[in-house]
């Protein structure tokens, strides 16, 4: 019986791994300056780089925002979540390897990447 208890806890740390990355910025941003940037910046670059006409919409969470498209999604497709310096970036568990998935990653990846500067980003977590 002890077997089956690690068994799930260990099914949720792989499938916990398996959709989160944790980068560190090396900056303290807020929830609101987070929503800002993305409100500005991603759909634009998403637009242009899938030459697509499709819109995400941004919900502040409190401690992060959540990326989202209902009409395509029925849940989140990043949450991102502020720890000081560190952004926990969780996908969307449906949605793993989703080209719309990878393209606002990858856009997101360049836009962490900027507001880090010239110190860049560290990962802390790449699962």
């Amino acid at each position: 019986m002890i077997f089956k208890q690690y068994e799930l806890v260990l099914v949720i740390l792989i499938e916990t791994l398996l959709i989160m990355k944790i980068i560190d910025i090396h900056k303290f941003i807020t929830a609101d300056y987070l929503l800002s940037l993305l409100q500005q910046r991603l759909n634009p670059q998403f637009q242009h780089q899938r030459q697509s006409d499709i819109s995400f919409t941004f919900k502040n969470t409190g401690n992060g925002v959540e990326i989202l498209q209902p009409e395509l999604y029925e849940k989140f497709l990043f949450r991102i979540e502020i720890k000081g310096t560190e952004l926990l970036i969780i996908r969307g568990s449906d949605y793993i390897d989703d080209v719309n998935e990878l393209t606002v990653e990858s856009i997101l990846f360049l836009l962490f990447g900027e507001l880090a500067g010239e110190e860049g980003i560290t990962f802390v977590l790449d699962g």
